[in-house]
């Protein structure tokens, strides 16, 4: 018995050796840390619900001063919240790999611009890149008025009862960039399908962080004979048709246009003349042979996510700030005043880019409260960090909402406070303390029209209503996600203004 006893000893303790003395683990392990386990590391520190995965990493971030290290083999990963290590790992080429783990994004978006590397990437970012030139981002904006408008009508309806704005501003971003972007207007059995979409990214986000934070799951072979691995396929079973029906009914529209006259029904065709889509832009690269339907997929399941999740929880956000601060809320309101006067007219072009208090307000909210909290990035070369050497295919963390909560750069780092973004206060700022969009070669290439959008909702929401305050943000429990997520419905009270 002692003998059995002493062999198993001795396998543990060379499991243990292999795992965490080898020559990553060892530059991992020099990282500001917490106290590692025997065999395995640090995995059982973020083996917690959602709620205390996002807990965790703001207590590290409270504990250590910029980076700390995580290992839990076989991953290996530097976190960081600094802007001079920021800038390392996102203004070039060298490091814009995302992190091995975006392989858990795979099955959902495939090769995406989100996920993919390399001449393909380079490819469809150029194909992409014209989809958001400003003149298109004109043609987008008549659009994003007619939804402006569906919005308020929807608001009004509540007759200043408190209002779920997440949902809300969900199902408003997910019409606009359908309608936009892919040029296809939902209607009423589109919006069912829309909803059950919409759960569906939802409840996909929770799960991947889920198996993210347990590495027991991390191989396929284990995480598909999961519950986890059954409701992926179920979740992206609904996802990807959704999409693909979004692709051919654009394909039948614009065939239909080649064969049609002017006296055609636009809204029986289900897309609008004269307004150019993202869309338009594959279909028409597929005709050349640049790509094909699986790419057309990947791209609009990839900008479908990120066109409506990230902005409906930076919206979300923002109007709970601003229902929260009715000092800040009236000075929006007095500035649009100045823009309009008492003229009911639809905003213009040139309006969005005079409402400069309200863009502050926009940047203060996302400062806050990033629609993205992290990002990952693979380190594929060895370089250093806060004077640390990091290996080569280590996993690099970058987390945003750190970061945007740096009393160095952000003086009351807790504050509402839109005049930080002020020119005068921000000279001297590093120019990568504040990325809501990411930054380097592969920050958001939908930025401005994220910008775009949320100015046009906002400002048309403050002429129509008072925000008043329901939920405080001192009520929000946030949950880890890939777009930030809190726990509970965020109530705001839309009460229309004279």
């Amino acid at each position: 018995m002692f003998f059995y006893l002493f062999c198993v000893a001795i396998f543990l303790i060379a499991i243990h050796v292999l795992f965490n003395y080898n020559a990553k683990a060892r530059l991992i392990f020099k990282l500001p840390s917490t106290k590692s386990t025997f065999i395995m590391g640090h995995a059982l520190d973020v083996m917690v619900s959602q709620v205390e995965l996002f807990r965790y990493a703001r207590n590290m971030a409270a504990k250590f001063s910029g980076i700390y290290g995580f290992h839990a083999f076989p991953v290996s990963s530097v976190c960081i919240y600094n802007p001079e290590d920021v800038e390392i790992i996102t203004s070039s080429m060298k490091h814009n790999e995302k992190s091995n783990l975006y392989r858990f994004l795979k099955p959902w978006l495939q090769d995406g611009l989100l996920v993919s590397k390399g001449s393909k990437w380079q490819q469809r970012r150029k194909i992409l890149t014209s989809a958001f030139h400003f003149n298109v981002l004109q043609k987008y904006f008549v659009t994003m008025k007619d939804n402006d408008k569906a919005l308020i009508e929807s608001l009004k309806k509540s007759n200043g009862e408190p209002v779920d704005i997440v949902s809300t501003m969900t199902e408003y971003t997910l019409n606009t960039i359908c309608e936009s972007a892919m040029g296809i207007k939902l209607r009423e059995k589109e919006s069912e399908l829309g909803k059950s979409y919409k759960n569906a990214i939802y409840s996909l986000g929770k799960d991947l962080v889920k198996r993210f934070s347990n590495i027991f799951i991390h191989p396929d072979i284990t995480f598909y004979s999961t519950i986890l691995g059954i409701r992926q396929t179920k979740y992206l079973n609904t996802i990807h048709s959704f999409t693909k029906s979004i692709i051919q009914k654009r394909k039948e529209a614009l065939n239909n246009y080649e064969v049609s006259d002017e006296n055609n029904n636009e809204e029986e065709l289900g897309i609008k003349k004269k307004r150019t889509a993202m869309l338009d832009l594959l279909l028409s690269a597929q005709k050349h042979g640049i790509i094909d339907d699986k790419g057309i997929q990947e791209e609009v399941d990839t900008f479908m996510f990120e066109g409506h999740d990230t902005t409906a929880a930076g919206l979300t956000y923002a109007i709970l700030l601003l229902a929260n601060h009715s000092d800040i809320q009236n000075k929006i309101v007095e500035e649009l005043h100045g823009i309009f006067g008492n003229d009911d007219r639809d905003a213009t072009m040139d309006d969005l880019a005079a409402m400069k208090y309200l863009e502050l307000c926009l940047k203060e909210s996302m400062r806050l409260y990033p629609p993205v909290p992290f990002i990952m990035r693979q380190i594929t070369q060895p370089c250093k960090l806060s004077n640390f050497e990091i290996p080569k295919n280590t996993l690099c963390s970058i987390h945003i909402y750190d970061l945007h909560r740096n009393e160095i750069m952000f003086p009351d780092p807790h504050k509402f406070n839109p005049e930080r973004f002020l020119p005068e206060n921000s000279v001297g700022r590093h120019n990568y303390a504040y990325i809501p969009f990411s930054a380097g070669p592969r920050n958001c290439i939908g930025q401005k029209f994220a910008m775009m959008e949320m100015k046009s909702s906002v400002s048309s929401i403050l002429r129509n209503f008072e925000l008043l305050p329901v939920t405080k943000p001192s009520d929000i429990v946030f949950i880890a996600d890939i777009v930030l997520r809190n726990t509970e419905p965020i109530y705001v009270r839309f009460v229309p203004r004279r």
